[in-house]
């Protein structure tokens, strides 16, 4: 385990939940290349945040955590072909993202909407939810050594993530520091708030649909088919028009 974040009490108690999630083979390929699109896509706003900075050492230090970005993305996505290649075809599996999202925190960065000072607080929480993160998800791959080399590998990366962006915000606003940490996690914490109602209502519609499936439509096919036996088959003449008692 590494030494740089340990699991947080969710992770903890959710344990036995991750290590059913990567023990499906599809499900972990799936998820690899999930995350290897998540890397990319995190590696194209940091480049973004390295052209907006007028800090020469940012520039530098954005420009590495860019590259690393592209790495993972391209470790992720080796691996995870690596692992479909060598399995049967299968159907849709559910990759359960919003209990394993990978480095969740990237998405929806809108860098040009961020300056210096809330862009570091972001990324360093991020950074470090992705080491805490990641530290579980090699813990519970120890059946899978190749794909958990994988995640050690980009470990030593994200921890210098972590460190570097923390370094940069003390030395930029060593007097807000403290509430920009405080509003970048409330804002994690609004965004994994979302995620958790959408996937929530996502299950209780699915839910609801099948219940009216299952339980409404049954009656109602039934009352159909009394009512179509109550029908004398085949064409039957019409029925005279009533008779007009006045013009209108």
């Amino acid at each position: 385990m590494n030494d740089v974040g340990g699991p947080t009490i969710f992770d903890r108690v959710l344990r036995p939940l991750h290590r059913w999630i990567w023990s499906d083979a599809h499900r972990r390929g799936r998820k690899l290349l999930t995350f290897s699109e998540t890397e990319a896509e995190g590696g194209r706003d940091i480049s973004r945040a390295a052209e907006l900075t007028r800090d020469p050492a940012l520039r530098r230090l954005y420009l590495r955590h860019a590259e690393d970005e592209a790495r993972h993305a391209e470790l992720f996505r080796r691996r995870g072909r690596s692992l479909l290649a060598g399995l049967p075809r299968r159907g849709e599996v559910a990759e359960v993202n919003w209990l394993t999202p990978g480095e969740r925190g990237l998405d929806d960065l809108r860098v040009d909407e961020r300056n210096e000072e809330t862009l570091l607080a972001f990324l360093h929480l991020s950074e470090k939810a992705a080491v805490v993160r990641f530290n579980v998800y090699l813990d519970v791959l120890r059946g899978d050594p190749d794909t958990g080399a994988v995640f050690a590998r980009i470990l030593e990366d994200e921890a210098f993530h972590m460190s570097y962006t923390r370094k940069q915000l003390a030395r930029i606003a060593p007097r807000t520091q403290g509430l920009r940490l405080l509003q970048a996690r409330a804002s994690r914490i609004w965004k994994a708030y979302l995620r958790v109602a959408v996937a929530l209502a996502a299950l209780m519609g699915g839910a609801l649909l099948s219940l009216q499936y299952f339980v409404l439509l049954p009656p109602f096919a039934l009352l159909a088919k009394r009512a179509a036996r109550r029908e004398e088959e085949g064409l039957q003449p019409a029925r005279p028009p009533p008779a007009l008692e006045s013009q209108y």
